[in-house]
């Protein structure tokens, strides 16, 4: 047997750029746009208005319910503001199926209670509660903007973003100095800082008779947005880092940013739907919300949502929207953990994936023995497996760590419940959940291949 005999019956991760070093330019010219997004839609209603402007320049109008479409038009549906659902019409009869891509753009973050200000020793707060799975040590003693929506009780929808520009002030949470933080030290790191020691620091200023801090400030939001504490009720006020996206490394290979968890498929997908001219099967690329706290609410995809807007598509086309649903294959569009080497008891080498290794193709996901996973079937692993081998997508398979050592669900489980053929396509990542998480730019552009690859498979 020969050496390159050997080499052919071998599995091996190979490297975007050892691939295809000619695309260097390429891959770094699509990863400036994709900053653009990651640094204006911090929220899921934020990346939701950014894929409706970046749609309509591309002439994506609003879908019209009982319209008639033909193929090759452009549409959406926009759901609530949180999520959309980007359609080109196929050749095809929708009863042929449907060609899928799902990510969802709510990501782990510190919402504001309903009730959030209070003062103590001087100080001005606001309460919060976390949102999704992070590490709250690691929301201390970094800068912090405020993005969301007033609703106010005459009627008025003020829009919220403070502390992205470099003008504006931005918000605090303390730590304790090392000092005197002994008992602090001996504590487990879940609990250095807890849910309700995530105090956000608003101000210290009591320009007022009663010598209030909280006054003050309240003083300062009615100036400016004409609202009172009541009208903080009836808001959805969201504190996220204030730290724009920055390259990473002397090659500027990589991108640390708030929030690829999972915007940086979003991106892709939107890109990708965007790009089409026509397509045989009908696409949709959809932008999810509520994946981080399990896909619930209306604007998750547990709600009835998605189904009624493709059954509204089957009834268009007198087409069945059970058969359209059996013949349709999606991606659920979600990150993967990369092997970290600096954590490396966690993982279980061999199957994990790597950074510059191309997306992340997950046959299961779940926690310890499978629970909560879709499992991917052999035909389906094997179907993805050649349509991105044959349009030249570098790719990988991963699992998330080691078997006993915890685990994670996407969106899989909502889109299989509709009986369609789904597994997890993604970019992986370094430090997932963190306020800053790394992506390679090589592994960004082969998931906008492969986007691409799924909607003008034949």
């Amino acid at each position: 047997m020969t050496t390159e005999e050997a080499k052919n019956l071998l599995y091996k991760r190979e490297s975007v750029y050892a691939r295809y070093p000619e695309a260097v330019g390429e891959i770094f010219q699509y990863a400036n746009g994709y900053r653009k997004f990651i640094d204006s839609a911090k929220t899921e209603r934020e990346a939701t208005a950014f894929a409706v402007k970046y749609a309509a320049e591309r002439g994506f109008v609003p879908y019209e319910k009982g319209k008639k479409y033909k193929a090759g038009d452009k549409i959406y549906y926009v759901n609530r503001q949180k999520s959309i659902y980007l359609t080109v019409i196929g050749e095809e009869s929708l009863d042929r199926g449907c060609s899928i891509i799902v990510a969802h753009t709510d990501s782990p973050r510190l919402d504001l209670k309903q009730i959030p200000m209070y003062e103590d020793s001087g100080i001005s707060y606001f309460k919060t509660h976390y949102y999704g799975g992070i590490k709250k040590y690691q929301w201390a003693a970094i800068p912090l903007a405020l993005h969301g929506v007033i609703c106010t009780k005459d009627g008025r929808k003020i829009d919220v973003s403070v502390g992205e520009d470099e003008n504006d002030p931005v918000f605090y949470i303390s730590d304790l100095m090392p000092h005197i933080s002994k008992d602090q030290m001996e504590k487990k790191l879940s609990e250095g800082i807890t849910g309700e020691g995530l105090n956000i620091i608003n101000g210290v200023m009591a320009l007022n008779e009663d010598n209030s801090a909280k006054l003050y400030i309240l003083t300062l939001l009615n100036e400016k947005y004409g609202i009172t504490e009541r009208d903080l009720i009836t808001a959805e006020l969201t504190a996220v880092p204030a730290l724009k996206s920055r390259e990473v490394g002397f090659d500027r290979s990589m991108i640390a940013a708030y929030g690829h968890d999972d915007r940086v498929c979003a991106y892709p997908a939107l890109t990708a739907i965007c790009a089409l001219s026509g397509v045989k099967r009908t696409a949709i690329a959809m932008f999810a919300d509520k994946e981080e706290i399990g896909s619930e609410g209306v604007t998750g995809l547990r709600s009835a949502s998605f189904a009624h807007f493709l059954t509204s598509l089957c009834e268009m086309q007198n087409a069945d929207m059970k058969t359209c649903c059996a013949n349709s294959i999606c991606f659920s569009a979600d990150v993967g953990g990369a092997y970290d080497p600096c954590f490396a008891d966690a993982y279980e080498k061999n199957n994990s994936s790597y950074l510059d290794r191309g997306v992340v193709v997950t046959k299961y996901t779940g926690s310890r023995g499978k629970g909560g996973a879709s499992d991917a079937s052999a035909e389906l692993v094997a179907r993805v497996a050649k349509l991105l081998d044959d349009n030249g997508v570098v790719w990988q398979t991963g699992e998330y760590g080691k078997v006993d050592q915890g685990g994670t669900g996407t969106v899989a489980t909502e889109i299989a419940m509709l009986n369609i053929d789904v597994i997890d396509v993604g970019v992986p990542l370094l430090s997932m959940h963190a306020p800053f998480e790394l992506a390679s730019k090589s592994d960004i552009y082969m998931m906008y291949k492969a986007c691409l690859a799924l909607y003008n498979e034949k």
